[in-house]
């Protein structure tokens, strides 16, 4: 019985000890992040804001193209279109839509928003899908550069988004303005909260609120490589015909499960320009930004970081490498990028710990005087429980703080429950990738994985929103579905 108790209590004190190292560790790197953030908003000062009345006008003319790739995108794909055409607010734009000739329902659904509108252009692609989102991009490429051929015209920014955005009516106006000066051109993502799944399509509203007005300051005011987010960035057409040269004509890597991280790296190495544009849209707060729901499911949202994770910290790691020598701003923002099977590992061995110090605890209080008396707490283990707190605390304030920030107060509230939530899901999806990514190891061709997707039901009086309305899309102030 001694020996059990020996056990049980040895687990509970190694488990705990290891975890707290780890996630003081995990905390002081995210700290460091907030440190240099703040400093910098300390240094920037009160530099007038980016807006859409303080835009500079452009310096050239030009047409922009929208890709948008489609592999079995019939539930969205009609709504999202009729809804960018209803929305955009500019002169000269073309929708290119990829599909798949084995995909007869979303070709039908882009057929008939052609049909009424010859600013959107569907292209089929030579292959049965589903390959790649990247190798439909670059189908769409190949089409943008034959018709600018053809036409004798010459694209000034290609504009990536994904087949369930809810574009912004002045997103094409900022990526005009500023691809005059910038190579890359990022809005933020702003997840739309589904209130009929509101934790798991809320946490990804907290990540993206926090990663986008945080995280990728710090990157780009250190200046390292900005990654993209695939939807709602531009990019100017040389910077890709650079990459294509490269490649032998494709400027997306169609073997990549995340094409728009490696893109940003890979646009950052060939010295391009880059700027997350968080440009106001009124003086109500809002900002220029792309709104989609997210998967509303744990298993949806397993599936699609299940991607994430392997195409970033794991055969993103083998394919991307780390930065050119010296650039340890870079360094830093990768291994970052890539410590998210280990902190898992270091998550779960927190878990087993509380519950084996559970355990241990009952089993002594039942035990009474027959149980071996407890050894007191090390010194290392209290401290690391007090700092690793204090860690957690400004943590939780800080995600709260940033998910307020973009959506209300209602939703920095929920941002505590669903802080748990995206553990238990990254908990889960950490052996997935592992187990997919061996298999890519082994072989396997890359696919896409894709999510189910869903468009909000926007009435028609809010497809056509002008500027300082587009408030009401955002979640905190009512539901758009």
């Amino acid at each position: 019985m001694v020996e059990s108790f020996w056990i049980i209590d040895g687990l509970a004190r190694e488990t705990l000890l290891f975890a707290g190292v780890g996630l003081f560790l995990g905390g002081i790197d995210d700290l460091l992040v907030d440190i240099v953030f703040i400093v910098h908003r300390l240094w920037k000062g009160e530099r007038p804001r980016l807006t859409l009345a303080t835009l500079p006008p452009p310096r050239s003319h030009g047409g922009i193209a929208v890709f948008v790739a489609a592999w079995d995108e019939v539930a969205v794909i009609g709504g999202m279109l009729s809804t960018a055409l209803d929305r955009y607010r500019h002169d000269a734009y073309r929708i290119y839509v990829g599909v798949y000739p084995n995909d007869q329902g979303t070709i039908e659904a882009v057929a008939a928003i052609v049909a009424q509108d010859d600013r959107v252009r569907m292209v089929i692609g030579p292959r049965y899908g589903p390959t790649t989102k990247a190798d439909c991009l670059n189908t769409l490429w190949h089409a943008l550069t034959r018709d600018d051929a053809h036409e004798g015209r010459q694209t000034k920014a290609i504009v990536l988004h994904d087949a369930e955005d809810v574009v912004h009516p002045h997103e094409l106006r900022v990526f005009d303005s500023l691809i005059d000066r910038y190579d890359v051109v990022q809005l933020p993502v702003l997840p739309l909260v589904h209130h009929g799944a509101r934790l798991v399509s809320g946490h990804y509203a907290d990540e993206f609120a926090e990663s986008h007005a945080k995280q990728i300051v710090v990157r780009t005011a250190l200046g390292a490589a900005m990654p993209l987010a695939g939807t709602g960035c531009a990019i100017a057409p040389a910077m890709l015909a650079r990459i294509a040269a490269a490649r032998g004509g494709d400027p997306f890597d169609a073997t990549s499960l995340t094409e728009d991280y490696e893109l940003g790296l890979r646009l950052a190495d060939l010295g391009a320009r880059g700027i997350f544009a968080r440009v106001a849209a009124d003086n109500a707060g809002s900002v220029v930004a792309v709104r989609a729901y997210f998967p509303g499911t744990i298993r949806e949202s397993i599936r699609q970081k299940t991607r994430w994770m392997n195409g970033i910290a794991l055969a993103g790691w083998d394919r991307t490498g780390w930065a050119r020598p010296r650039a340890y701003a870079d360094h830093w923002m990768r291994m970052r990028d890539r410590r998210a099977p280990l902190a898992v590992v270091v998550l779960a061995v927190a878990y087993v710990g509380i519950l084996a110090w559970a355990v241990s605890t009952a089993a002594h209080h039942w035990a009474g005087p027959a149980a071996p008396p407890l050894a007191p707490p090390r010194p290392i283990a209290t401290g690391m429980f007090i700092a690793n707190s204090a860690l957690l605390a400004w943590r939780l304030a800080l995600r709260m703080l940033f998910t307020g920030r973009s959506y209300g107060l209602a939703e920095a509230v929920w941002a505590l429950p669903r802080f748990v939530v995206g553990n238990w899901v990254a908990l889960i999806v950490a052996p997935c990738a592992v187990v997919h990514y061996i298999g890519m190891l082994r072989g396997a061709a890359p696919v896409w994985d894709k999510t189910r997707h869903e468009f909000p039901d926007l009435p028609p009086d809010l497809r056509a929103v002008p500027v300082g309305t587009c408030r009401a899309l955002d979640p905190s102030v009512s539901s758009p579905g």
